[in-house]
């Protein structure tokens, strides 16, 4: 298992992963899938993007990036999206220890999930990792069957390293 930078060349497999999870409409908030040409653009955008790959096929990727503007801009936020078939194999845990190490490395105080659905299965992983869940939106997110789901905060702060 690898994981490493975005490169335009994994484009498609991006969008095909990413718009996997939108499609879905049970994890992100996007309704409309992305294209990809449009793809780069979005990776660009980001903080950083990054890819894990194994047997040379990219199986599922992680954004980072400020959670917000101005005086919340220290504070990251990342999405991750693995690839159904590769799921439960250990991509998660890698591609959220990865978006760890690089937002420190990024200068962030720590990490923000704004929108962690309750069934999300992720949860359990992000709490193993020792992020805190710190507020409920109820009803928040709209699943794709229309149905309103609850759905976390949850923030990983790394001056709690620090005191360890």
């Amino acid at each position: 298992m690898i994981v490493r930078a975005f490169a335009p060349c994994d484009g498609e497999d991006f969008c095909r992963i990413w718009n996997r999870v939108v499609e879905d409409g049970v994890a992100f908030p996007e309704e409309t899938p992305l294209k990809v040409e449009d793809a780069c653009a979005f990776a660009a955008y980001q903080s950083f993007t990054a890819v894990v790959e194994t047997e040379g096929k990219v199986r599922g990727l992680y954004i980072l990036h400020p959670n917000g503007e101005g005086r919340k801009a220290h504070v990251a936020n990342a999405s991750y999206a693995v690839e159904p078939e590769s799921r439960g194999k250990g991509l998660g845990r890698a591609l959220v220890l990865h978006s760890l190490k690089k937002a420190k490395e990024l200068g962030f105080s720590s990490m923000q999930f704004n929108a962690v659905v309750a069934s999300n299965p992720a949860r359990r992983l992000y709490e193993s990792l020792g992020f805190q869940k710190i507020g409920c939106i109820r009803r928040g997110f709209r699943m794709k069957d229309g149905s309103l789901s609850d759905m976390y905060i949850y923030q990983y702060p790394f001056w709690d390293e620090a005191e360890k």
